[in-house]
C-alpha cells in the first residue's frame, strides 16, 4: 500500500488542481486528478508527490509545438492543454490579422490534420471547435493521415493556420501538436513569402506561448466550470479534406517521376508503415508509379496507436526493421522502405554486394544518394522564375552533399536544424536532415515528406539496378568524386531539461584548443555567430557550438529540443584519388575516416564527461 503520513497538500497546489479539474472537459483525466487529490488530502504521500510533479510547470510551446506523454495536468498532453493551446493560437492569429490593411476575413481559415495515435482525433476536434466558435472557416481531414498531406493543404487552401496532431515517432503514450502558418498571416509575418506553409520559427513561438499563458491566467481567474463530456466531434460546418485531396497529392507526386529517362521498375520493394498512417498512401503511390511488386509488412501495415511490434516506433531504432528485413529475405527483395508513424520520415535498407547482407542506410547516406540522383535528373520541378536550383541540408547533417554540389557547380545552403529552416531556403530543389527527413518536392510541401521521397528513392534504386549497380556502389562513386565523409553521434543524457544548457555553458567557459590531437582552427557559437553566409537575429540564435579542426574534422554540440540529452555530432573526412578511384582505394579511405571518427568519439566522450 502507498505510504500514508500526516501530509498536507500545499494550499496553492490544492487550489490549482481543483481549478484545473473544474476546467478539464475530459472525464478520464478529470477523474484521475480528482482521485489523486482525494488520496493526497488523505495523507497519501505517493499521490501528493505525483500531483506535485504533474503541476510542476507547463508544457513549453516552441517551434516544434507541443509533444509529451498523455495524461492529466499542464505537463501532459490532454484535452484541456489542447484547448488552451488552440485558444492562444487563435488569439495570436486574430491579433496579427487585425494589423492587416483592409478586410482579412478571407484569411480566417485553418486546416487540421491528425495521425492515428491515442486521442489525436479528439485533439483535432477540440482545435476545430475553438476556431469554429470564433467564426473561422475550418477545414479538417476526414480520417488520420500523413503529416506531409496536412502541410500540402496549408498551401492548397491558402490557410493562415495549419495544425497537425502527431507525436511522429515517439513512444505509444505520447502525442503532440505542430503548428504551420500560411496565407495572409504568413505573408504579414514574413513578407518575403518563403515561410508560407512551413512550421513556425522564433519569435512567433514565444509570442504564441505568451498568448497561451495569458489565456490560461484568464481562465483560472474566472468562474467558468466546464461540464465534462465524451470525446468531442468536429463542429457543424467543418469542410472535410477527403479523398479528392489525397488523390490530388498522389497525382502531384507522380508528376515527379521521369518515366521517359528513368523508366525502370524492375524492383521488389518491402514496405513497412511502422503501425502508422503511411501504408495506404505509399503502397498506392508506388503501384501507380509502376512498381508492381510491393510487399507490405502485414504486422505493421494498419494504424495501431499501441505499436505492438515497436516500443519505440522510429525506423532508426535497433530492431525496428526486423520484420521488414525478414520479409525482404523471404521475398528476395531489392529494397526495404520504412516510414515513421506519421510518414514524414523515410528509412531504407539495401543488400551490400560485398557481404550479401542487408544494410540499413543512414540519413546522410540517403541524402547523398538523393542528391546525386537529383543532380543527374535536374530539379523535379523547375522554379517559376527560372532561378538556378539550390540543394540544402541542416548544419548537423554531413558536408558530403555540400561538397558534391560544389564539384557539380550547383548552389548549396546549410541551415539550422529542422525543416522549418530548410523550407525557407530560396529556390531549394531538394533538402534533407540526417534524422531521415527528406523533401524532394519543396514547391508543394514545406516540410519533410516520407511519402513522395519513397517514390523517388524507389526510382533511383531501380535505375541503379538496371545499370548493373547498387546503392552501395553508388555511394562509392560519390566518394570517388567528392571524398569520404563519415558521421556519428555522442549523446550525453541529463536528469532534467533544465540541465541542458550546462554542457554548452561549460564549453564556452573552457573552449577546447584541440580535439583528438588536431588543433581547433575555427569555432562558431551560434548564440553570437551566424552560420556562414547567414545573418544573426532573434530567429536564428540557437544554443549550438561548432568546431572545425586542422584535420578537416567537424564537431557540433547542441542540446536536444525535445529530450533531456545533449547531442554531439561528429564528422571525419578522407580524400580519395578521384573519379577513377579503385574500390580498394575507396575502402582504404573509408577505413582511415572510420578510424579518425573513433578518435573523435573517444575525445568528445572524455571532454563531455
Amino acid at each position: 500500500m502507498p505510504e500514508t503520513t500526516n501530509v498536507t497538500v500545499k494550499d496553492e497546489l490544492r487550489s490549482t488542481v481543483r481549478r484545473w479539474i473544474q476546467l478539464d472537459p475530459d472525464p478520464a483525466t478529470r477523474g484521475e486528478l480528482s482521485s489523486l487529490l482525494t488520496r493526497a488530502e488523505g495523507s497519501d504521500t505517493e499521490a501528493a508527490d505525483q500531483l506535485a510533479r504533474l503541476f510542476a510547470g507547463r508544457l513549453a510551446f516552441g517551434t516544434a509545438g507541443l509533444r509529451a506523454e498523455l495524461g492529466p495536468g499542464p505537463l501532459r498532453m490532454n484535452r484541456l492543454v489542447v484547448r488552451q493551446t488552440a485558444a492562444g493560437l487563435l488569439r495570436h492569429a486574430e491579433e496579427k490579422l487585425a494589423e492587416a490593411d483592409g478586410d482579412a476575413a478571407g484569411a480566417r481559415r485553418i486546416v487540421i490534420g491528425y495521425d492515428a495515435r491515442h486521442q489525436s482525433d479528439e485533439f483535432a476536434a477540440e482545435t476545430a471547435q475553438i476556431f469554429a466558435a470564433a467564426g473561422w472557416e475550418v477545414h479538417a481531414f476526414d480520417r488520420p493521415g500523413p503529416t506531409p498531406l496536412l502541410a500540402r493543404q496549408v498551401l492548397v487552401r491558402d490557410a493562415s493556420v495549419g495544425v497537425m496532431v502527431t507525436a511522429s515517432h515517439n513512444p505509444p503514450r505520447d502525442n503532440g501538436y505542430k503548428v504551420y502558418l500560411g496565407g495572409v498571416l504568413s505573408r504579414l509575418l514574413e513578407p518575403h513569402g518563403r515561410g508560407a506553409g512551413a512550421q513556425i520559427t522564433a519569435p512567433v513561438d514565444t509570442q504564441i506561448a505568451a498568448t497561451i499563458a495569458a489565456v490560461v491566467a484568464e481562465e483560472f481567474a474566472g468562474d467558468l466550470e466546464v461540464r465534462p463530456a465524451a470525446a468531442p466531434q468536429m463542429p457543424e460546418g467543418t469542410l472535410p479534406i477527403d479523398d479528392d485531396a489525397r488523390a490530388a497529392y498522389r497525382e502531384e507526386a507522380l508528376e515527379l517521376l521521369d518515366p521517359a529517362e528513368f523508366p525502370h521498375r524492375d524492383l521488389t520493394v518491402v514496405y513497412t508503415a511502422m503501425h502508422g498512417v503511411g501504408g495506404e498512401m505509399v503502397t498506392e503511390l508506388l503501384g501507380k508509379g509502376g512498381f508492381a511488386r510491393v510487399v507490405p509488412v502485414a504486422e505493421q501495415f494498419d494504424p495501431d496507436p499501441d505499436f505492438p511490434t515497436a516500443d519505440f516506433p522510429n525506423p532508426e531504432e535497433p530492431g525496428a526493421l526486423d520484420l521488414a528485413l525478414q520479409a525482404a529475405a523471404e521475398h528476395d527483395a531489392d529494397l526495404v522502405l520504412a516510414n515513421d508513424p506519421d510518414a514524414d520520415r523515410l528509412s531504407a535498407a539495401v543488400v551490400d554486394p560485398a557481404t550479401g547482407r542487408w544494410r540499413q542506410l543512414s540519413g546522410d547516406e540517403m541524402g547523398a544518394l538523393f542528391g546525386a540522383h537529383l543532380l543527374r535528373r535536374g530539379p523535379l520541378r523547375g522554379a517559376a522564375d527560372g532561378a538556378a536550383p539550390v540543394m540544402a541540408n541542416s548544419i548537423v547533417s554531413s558536408r558530403l552533399l555540400e561538397r558534391l554540389c560544389e564539384v557539380r557547380g550547383v548552389g548549396h545552403s546549410a541551415t539550422l536544424t529542422g525543416f522549418k529552416w530548410l523550407a525557407r531556403v530560396e529556390h531549394m530543389s531538394f533538402g534533407y536532415e540526417e534524422a531521415i527527413g527528406f523533401n524532394v518536392d519543396p514547391t508543394h510541401v514545406k516540410d519533410k515528406d516520407g511519402v513522395s521521397a519513397a517514390l523517388i528513392f524507389a526510382e533511383l534504386v531501380a535505375d541503379l539496378k538496371a545499370r548493373g549497380s547498387s546503392a552501395v556502389d553508388a555511394l562509392d562513386e560519390i566518394a570517388a568524386e567528392a571524398g569520404v565523409f563519415v558521421t556519428d553521434q555522442v549523446t550525453i543524457r541529463v536528469d532534467d531539461l533544465s540541465q541542458l544548457g550546462e554542457v554548452t555553458a561549460g564549453l564556452r567557459a573552457e573552449p577546447p584548443a584541440e580535439i583528438a590531437g588536431a588543433a581547433v582552427v575555427e569555432a562558431l557559437d551560434l548564440t553570437r555567430d551566424p552560420l556562414p553566409g547567414g545573418v544573426l537575429d532573434e530567429a536564428t540564435v540557437t544554443d549550438a557550438l561548432i568546431y572545425l579542426t586542422a584535420q578537416g574534422d567537424r564537431v557540433i554540440v547542441r542540446p536536444s529540443g525535445t529530450e533531456p540529452k545533449v547531442k554531439c555530432y561528429l564528422e571525419a573526412v578522407a580524400d580519395t584519388p578521384g573519379v577513377d578511384s579503385s574500390t580498394e582505394a575507396i575502402a582504404e579511405a573509408r577505413q582511415r575516416a572510420a578510424a579518425r571518427l573513433g578518435e573523435l568519439r573517444e575525445s568528445m566522450e572524455r571532454l563531455l564527461g
